[in-house]
This record gives structure tokens, C-alpha cells and sequence, in this order.
């Protein structure tokens, strides 16, 4: 069912707000290296130049250089910045800046690495902070059997626990599917005195909800409810109702999704998107449209993010006229080019068997110079193939082959592949199918099966066949029993 219209015409027409300055902004070591995206590029070349120029580097303003390079995720130019602040010799570390430069080695080097950095410390430096980092970067690299084995020595040498610690091994047995002991951890924190926090707690009910155990999920939330230096979150609160969801206990998740949202911030847009999200399994269209105006009107910008999140929800509810003019807002929205959104809306497309409607996006965001991903037409290509549209999936498949040069990992679906072939050679077509096969060297290995589909076009034409046997000699491929049945029909044609 279509959205209100009326409804969705006020929905997209309310504009992101911007703000802007015209004020010149001081140049600050932090502005000259926040903005280096490229991974590659030295930070420590950027610092030394900072210095000679005489001017000063505050401590401060290198922790919160560190800090955001770690929060956008450029580990490795958060670990230059920390290893030319201990190497400058202007700052003396802490056991802080040891534990911040020991986990940014476990991220880039390994453990191995980090355990080396921690084993060279002073023994005064090898505290709480530095075997946190220590276990976390064996979380890390999933390790359970060493992160056991150091949180018993964290123990045996009486540091002093948080609850971090006991949060990263129940993090740990999650990403090894081991819910069942989780909540063992969480029993052993209590008795020894650690206080859980949200994170603790949540991870102990999702644990509980992988095993669909309803009755020890609530009594887990009930505990946590009643803990006087608890301040429940929406996280948890979300979390609880997609349990439900998935339990199909519907009025349930509505029930803590209206608690949930009461614990949002409404400055913060990662609440809305997890609710949208959830309504838009529940099918609740209503809900979706209005957190989406509550976000929209809450916010100073909606970023690519809430973009992305709220297309999926309208994809989700079939809604794809709605999405596409959604999709038209963002792209007056002024924010920074995403092909992620308009996928959103295609594979929408696609997933619904409206094979036209997704090519003509796709050729219309090419006529605007926008790049595209070749998986994106391996995928129409195969819907075409399904709908029995030969020559349109042949013509997809030749733009995602085209594409494959400026993309890296992407390898077409044999099956689409093997089917294109056999169709060009059944079809007598036999030029076409070598020309085909011919675009296909530079993406997959050529192999046996489709030397043996070009062979049963060649035989079919009545064509000479030692050019493609030798060829098929060429790439290492011998001639196998079946080789030599379609061989016993060749005739050649008397010359």
C-alpha cells in the first residue's frame, strides 16, 4: 500500500537546516590534520613541520587529535600522532597515553606487537589502564583462551576491575556465538563486587534473546530496572524490543519501543534510525513517518546516514514511489555524493522485479557522471535472466564487465555467467560467444565448462575446432572424457 501522499509531500518537504559562517577560522595544529583523509599521508611530517615553524604544541590538543583520528577510524595516523608525542621528548606518558598507544598498536600491528610494547614498560606504567588495553587487544583478535588467561592475572594481581574488562570477554563469547556462558560472566562480576553497567547488562539480555530464552531476558531487564545507579537507555530499551520482534511478540516490542524513544536524545539521530527501523519490520508505516518528522525537525541536518535508514524503512514497506521521491530530496540536500543511497532505491527495484524501472535509474545517475559499482548490474543481469529479457541481461552483464576495471573484488555470478554463454552459443550466435568469453579473461579464470559451450557452438556451426583446442591447451586445460564425447559428434565441413 502507497503512503498518504498529502502526508509524504509534508514528510519530504521539510529541509535539512545548514548553517554557515563567514568568519575566517584560526589555523590550529588540530585543523591542519583533521582534514587528511588519506590514510597514507604522514601526520608526523604535518607535526614536525608545526614545530619548526616555532610554534607551540599543546598537550591537550594532540589527546584530542588522537582521539578524533580514533573515532573516524584512521588508526594508523592516530598511532603516528602518539608515537611522535612519547618520541618528541616534550611530554612525559602516563599510564594513559601508554594504554591509548598500546591499543592503537593492537588495531594496526596485532597483538603480538602490543604485547611487545606492554612487556617493555616500566612496572609502575603496567596497571589497570595497560592490561585493559592488553585484554582488549586480545578481544580484538579473538582470542578468548589469552583473554581468559590475562583477566585471571588482572585478578590474581588485585588491579583494580571495571566492569570494561568483563564487558569486552561477554563481547568476545558473542562474537563466538557462546551466548550460554555470558550470563556466567556477568553472575561472577556481581560476586565479586564489579557493578555492571548498561553495556553489561544489554549484552547479558541480547545473549539471552540469541537463545530465545523470553523469561531470562526479562528477568535480566528486571535486574537491571531496579538497580538504583542505573539510568536505563534507549539502547536497551531497543534492543529488548527487537527480541520481541523477532519472538513475534508484536505488542510487546511496541510496548518498549515507546520506552525507548522516551530516551532519546533528541540531539542524536542513531535512536530514530534503530526505531524507524524496527517499525518498518513491524509494517508500521505510521510510526515510521512520524519518528522520521521528529528526526527531521530535531536535527540541524539529516546526514547520508538517517538518508540511508529511512530508504531502507520505505523499501522494507514497499513503498518505492515514496522512496524515490525521498530519494530526490537528498539529492538537493547538499550532502557528500553516497551511491549507498540511490542502491537503497534500485535494489528496491530489482528485489521487486521492476528490472525497467532499476535500469533507467542506473543509466540516469551514469548520464550524470556518477560512478557506478558493476555488482549493482551483475545484479540487474540476473533479473533479466529470470524474467527470460536475454538481450537486456547480456547488455548488463557487458556494463558490470566494463566496470570491473575501477573495482576491486567483484567477480560476476557464474551461474549468469555460465547461462549468457550457452544462450549466445545455443543460439548459433558463435562470434558472439568468443567475443563474450573474450571480455570475461580479465574478471574470472576461463575454465573447462565454458570451453565446452563455446566447443558445442562450434560443432553445431559445423566450425573447425583445433584454433579452440589449442587455445584451451593454452590455459592449461586437458581434454577430459567429455571433451571427447562432443568431439565424436564433430564433422567438419568438406572443403
Amino acid at each position: 500500500m502507497l503512503l498518504n501522499r498529502r502526508v509524504f509531500r509534508f514528510l519530504t518537504g521539510i529541509s535539512c537546516r545548514f548553517y554557515h559562517s563567514d568568519k575566517r577560522k584560526k589555523v590550529t595544529l588540530y585543523s591542519k590534520i583533521s582534514p587528511l583523509g588519506d590514510p597514507n599521508y604522514s601526520v608526523t611530517n604535518e607535526l614536525d613541520e608545526w614545530v619548526c615553524k616555532g610554534k607551540k604544541v599543546r598537550f591537550a590538543e594532540l589527546q584530542r587529535i588522537i582521539l578524533d583520528l580514533r573515532k573516524r577510524k584512521r588508526f594508523n595516523q592516530a598511532l603516528e600522532a602518539s608515537e611522535w608525542m612519547k618520541s618528541s621528548g616534550i611530554f612525559t606518558f602516563s599510564s594513559t597515553e601508554h594504554a591509548v598507544q598500546l591499543d592503537l598498536i593492537g588495531k594496526v600491528h596485532g597483538f603480538h606487537a602490543a604485547e611487545s610494547y606492554f612487556n617493555n614498560l616500566n612496572e609502575e606504567d603496567k596497571n589497570d589502564k595497560t592490561y585493559g588495553a592488553l585484554l582488549h587487544c586480545y578481544v580484538r583478535q579473538g582470542d578468548i583462551k589469552k583473554a581468559l588467561t590475562h583477566l585471571k592475572m588482572m585478578q590474581e594481581k588485585g588491579l583494580s576491575l571495571s566492569s570494561v574488562a568483563f564487558n569486552d570477554i561477554m563481547s568476545l563469547y558473542t562474537r563466538t556465538g557462546e551466548y550460554e556462558k555470558i550470563p556466567d560472566v556477568l553472575r561472577h562480576m556481581k560476586e565479586i563486587g564489579v557493578r555492571p553497567d548498561n553495556l553489561s547488562y544489554r549484552i547479558c539480555i541480547n545473549s539471552y534473546g540469541a537463545r530465545s530464552d523470553i523469561e531470562g531476558m526479562e528477568r535480566v531487564l528486571n535486574e537491571m530496572e531496579n538497580q538504583s545507579y542505573i539510568v536505563m537507555d534507549w539502547n536497551t530499551y531497543a534492543a529488548v524490543a527487537n527480541i520481541y520482534v523477532k519472538s513475534g511478540l508484536n505488542d510487546k516490542a511496541n510496548s518498549f519501543l515507546k520506552k525507548a524513544e522516551e530516551k532519546i536524545d533528541n540531539k542524536e539521530g542513531l535512536g530514530y534510525n534503530y526505531l524507524i527501523s524496527v517499525y518498518s519490520r513491524l509494517g508500521n508505516r505510521d510510526e515510521v513517518i512520524r519518528l522520521w518528522f521528529l528526526e527531521k525537525s530535531a536535527l540541524k541536518r539529516c546526514i547520508n546516514r538517517d538518508y540511508i535508514n529511512m530508504l531502507e524503512a520505505l523499501v522494507r514497506l514497499d513503498a518505492l514511489e515514496e522512496a524515490e521521491q525521498l530519494l530526490k530530496e537528498w539529492e538537493t540536500s547538499d550532502n557528500c555524493y553516497d551511491i549507498r543511497v540511490p542502491y537503497i532505491v534500485i535494489i528496491g527495484y530489482i528485489d521487486k522485479k521492476l528490472y525497467e524501472k532499476a535500469e533507467t535509474m542506473l543509466e540516469d545517475l551514469s548520464t550524470k557522471g556518477k560512478t557506478l559499482t558493476p555488482n549493482i548490474w551483475g545484479r540487474l543481469a540476473a533479473g533479466y535472466l529470470d524474467k527470460g529479457k536475454f538481450e537486456s541481461a547480456v547488455k548488463c552483464i557487458k556494463v558490470a564487465l566494463s566496470l570491473k576495471k575501477d573495482s576491486k573484488g567483484w567477480k560476476p555470478d557464474p551461474k549468469v555467467i555460465m547461462k549468457i554463454l550457452s544462450l549466445l552459443g545455443e543460439n548459433g550466435s558463435v562470434d558472439d560467444a568468443e567475443s563474450f568469453l573474450s571480455s570475461l579473461r580479465p574478471v574470472v579464470s576461463v575454465n573447462r565448462e565454458m570451453y565446452h559451450v563455446l566447443l558445442k557452438s562450434y560443432i553445431a556451426g559445423g566450425k573447425e575446432v583445433e584454433r579452440l583446442l589449442n587455445s584451451m591447451r593454452a590455459d592449461n586445460i586437458d581434454e577430459n572424457e567429455e571433451t571427447k564425447v562432443l568431439l565424436e559428434e564433430y564433422k567438419p565441413i568438406s572443403s
